[in-house]
């Protein structure tokens, strides 16, 4: 058997190039299934570490997808807002132990600027019970305060004291700026594998200042404008937020308090249990998912196909060269096992390889697709799944081999030596 893998890979080598566009094709084919289910199961993972210890999200009335996506992902838009006398009314309730205000709507250089208050970095949890830390600086104090993300101050290389203009919208371009009331950067957040990496924090009493001489969403002439001094000097309690985060005294409420806010009288809310609303999002692109696996397994098909017919193709050209194998004392079932082994090595090498390309890609462009998608990949490690993925694609090499393996089995040593004409 040592030396039939000998002869087989001294074989692969004399006809490199076919058999190197061969495992090419199967290489991509696998490399695409393998990158389907890692990016399902990176996806799962990055999603289910976002957010922690916190029993309802509650917003105006929409989907709990929706809800969910844009307040705590940062995906999309609110379809309407939440008042703040319904906010510090649920707020105040006997079994709400705190709650996290979210007001969402301008941007900075294409990152979210989200308003909230200090009850963010005291109660926010991600990946089960970790709490958000500083690299450096602090959290904000004053008006014109700003916390910065991770990738934030690493993409922009900002620091702390750096002065920054937020932008109204959420569009990476945009016109109107809040020049005249810049902020300052206070504080940068370790890296959290969150939203929060790409967003830009400020206070809820920052984003009232800013849009202090706004009507109705409107940009202020040049004599309406309201200098930040004059807007310190104002009353700057909102009026309306995006969203907020619920954690309660004792969960066994948390239905009640559900049930109470989505019947809630003073205006249309919903809220949400993150949990639950992120099995919903997993059963409505569960469909895809299954359709994508289906589709790269397809295409590993279509890799192995062209592999045999490779082998095949090989079969009228080599057939001198089993003849010659024959009569140095090969038996039939050694050419059988010779074209067996060298479609086994085939797979392996395609296997191996798809599964670099995979993995490595994703470890080098994890961070690429979340600034550009706002979905943050986690890095998973290979398990069972890809495990067998491997193992199934050399074991349907090695089944595939087997056809061509037959008819080269079935080839004469008369055949072989005959001389055509």
């Amino acid at each position: 058997m040592k030396a039939l893998l000998g002869i087989a890979l001294r074989s692969l080598l004399n006809r490199r190039l076919t058999v190197g566009l061969t495992i090419v094709g199967l290489t991509v084919s696998v490399a695409l299934l393998l990158g389907v289910e890692q990016a399902r199961k990176s996806a799962r993972e990055g999603f289910a570490q976002t957010i922690s210890g916190t029993d309802l999200i509650v917003g105006a009335r929409s989907g709990p997808v929706q809800l969910l996506l844009y307040s705590v992902f940062h995906i999309g838009n609110a379809t309407n807002q939440v008042s703040w006398e319904s906010y510090r009314e649920i707020a105040n309730s006997d079994i709400v132990a705190w709650t996290v205000p979210i007001a969402l709507g301008d941007s900075h250089r294409g990152f979210r600027v989200m308003g909230t208050s200090d009850a963010l970095f005291e109660h926010y949890r991600y990946a089960r019970t970790r709490e958000l830390a500083f690299a450096r600086g602090e959290a904000f104090e004053g008006v014109f305060d700003a916390v910065l993300g991770a990738d934030v101050a690493a993409r922009l290389g900002y620091d702390t004291g750096r002065e920054i203009v937020l932008s109204h919208g959420v569009a990476s371009t945009s016109f109107l700026d809040h020049a005249d009331k810049p902020f300052t950067v206070t504080g940068v957040l370790e890296r959290t594998g969150t939203p929060l990496d790409r967003s830009v924090l400020v206070s809820l009493e920052g984003i009232e200042a800013i849009h202090v001489d706004w009507q109705q969403g409107r940009a202020p002439a040049p004599g309406e404008r309201i200098s930040a001094d004059a807007a310190l000097a104002m009353d700057l309690q909102p009026t309306a937020i995006t969203a907020f985060l619920v954690g309660l005294k004792s969960r066994v409420a948390t239905f009640r308090l559900q049930r109470a806010i989505n019947d809630y009288p003073d205006e249309p809310l919903t809220a949400i249990l993150p949990g639950v609303a992120l099995s919903q999002l997993w059963s409505v692109i569960g469909t895809v998912e299954r359709v994508l696996l289906a589709i790269s397994a397809c295409v590993v098909l279509a890799g192995l196909i062209g592999m045999v017919t490779t082998l095949l193709t090989s079969l009228s050209e080599r057939r001198r060269e089993m003849a010659i194998l024959r009569a140095v004392g090969a038996r039939p079932w050694h050419i059988f096992m010779l074209f067996m082994l060298e479609a086994t090595a085939i797979g392996t090498a395609a296997a191996v390889l798809g599964s670099a390309l995979v993995f490595g890609g994703f470890w080098l462009g994890a961070d690429v697709i979340g600034r550009q998608t706002g979905i943050h990949l986690q890095i998973v490690p290979p398990g069972a799944t890809e495990a067998a993925i491997v193992g199934l694609v050399i074991a349907a090499s090695a089944l595939a081999g087997a056809i061509p393996a037959w008819r080269a089995y079935r080839t004469s040593l008369a055949d072989g030596l005959a001389i055509r004409l």
